[in-house]
């Protein structure tokens, strides 16, 4: 009888990854519901001593995949093994992470399985056992509720959406023998983000620019104000396309989902693509020309003005609040 909360963590370069701690707490409260235990995943090559860290987040126990052939991520193998530990053992529940690479594993895993899977879930619990997903459809128009009957019920939970909270269990590490058939396809090379900024589906905070930043340039104020506030900056679908920042920060359906704790917009309209995007971000500030910008339905604070008069002088109070 399947039983137990599975926890898929993630991890690059031998560090984990933020939501690793955001599965491993939400898994906690559910298994605490039905008195069962946590379990999770973790795949790599020389990261056993991660375990212990994913503990602290009440997670039970820890299946360890050390391998070199899981290193890096490649779907295929990533996808086989996580698909047998599961197979294995029998767990009620399964979560991954709907980040970049949570999305890539999840759908294929749950096609091993034959299970169902619910995607960018911004909430979780149990009913009769049983557990229920709410997630964002039709770019954020309503909302559903994902009802599982079999098991596993399979969800990805949307980054930065989900508390973490240390819970001081120590995890028993269970080392497992790793058989990784060579995959049809592999990584040739991987660019790694230099600049040193946070993620944007991890940020706590986000600058985004839009079209009304006039051009490359305008961002220089964004950069200023995002530093002052130890966040990072984004960008809309017209501000990427016009070539004026890099693809990895376009926030949107098409882009990155983001859930920050402040997500100041400038020079934002607020398309409904966008804002499928960025809606679920605790506090959002938007400035802009138009009063009648869509940005501003979602907005918990607007400002209309221009925003090269309103972000240098935001940034001047900003910079002596946090002197």
């Amino acid at each position: 009888m399947a039983k137990g909360v599975m926890i898929v963590a993630e991890q690059r370069d031998g560090a984990l990854r933020k939501i690793s701690f955001e599965l491993a707490s939400t898994a906690r409260k559910l298994a605490d519901q039905s008195g069962d235990e946590v379990s999770a995943i973790l795949l790599g090559a020389g990261i056993e001593g991660l375990a212990a860290e994913l503990g602290k987040y009440g997670v039970d126990k820890v299946f360890v995949g050390d391998n070199a052939a899981l290193e890096p991520y490649v779907t295929e193998a990533h996808a086989a093994v996580t698909a047998q530990i599961v197979k294995d053992n029998d767990p009620a529940i399964v979560l991954f992470g709907a980040s970049v690479q949570g999305k890539d594993l999840s759908g294929r895993v749950a096609a091993k399985l034959a299970g169902g899977l619910a995607t960018d879930c911004t909430d979780v619990k149990l009913d009769g056992g049983n557990l229920v997903a709410i997630r964002p459809m039709y770019a954020g128009k309503c909302f559903g509720e994902v009802v599982f009957n079999s098991a596993p019920a399979m969800a990805s939970l949307r980054p930065n959406v989900f508390p973490a909270a240390e819970n001081a269990k120590a995890g028993a590490v269970t080392k497992v023998d790793v058989a990784v058939d060579a995959p049809k396809s592999k990584v040739l090379e991987v660019q790694k983000d230099t600049s040193g900024k946070v993620d944007l589906t991890e940020a706590n905070v986000i600058v985004s620019g839009g079209r009304g930043m006039k051009g490359p340039e305008g961002y220089a104020i964004l950069e200023e104000l995002a530093d002052v506030l130890k966040g990072t900056v984004g960008a809309s679908r017209a501000a990427v396309d016009a070539g004026w920042r890099p693809q990895k920060d376009q926030v949107g359906q098409t882009g990155k989902v983001v859930s920050p704790n402040l997500y100041i917009a400038c020079g934002i309209s607020g398309a409904i693509q966008h804002l499928a995007g960025m809606s679920s971000s605790k506090c959002i500030v938007a400035i802009n020309k138009d009063a009648e910008a869509p940005i501003f339905t979602k907005a918990d604070y607007g400002v209309v003005d221009d925003l090269f008069k309103v972000v240098p002088e935001l940034t001047a109070v900003c910079k002596k609040l946090v002197a």
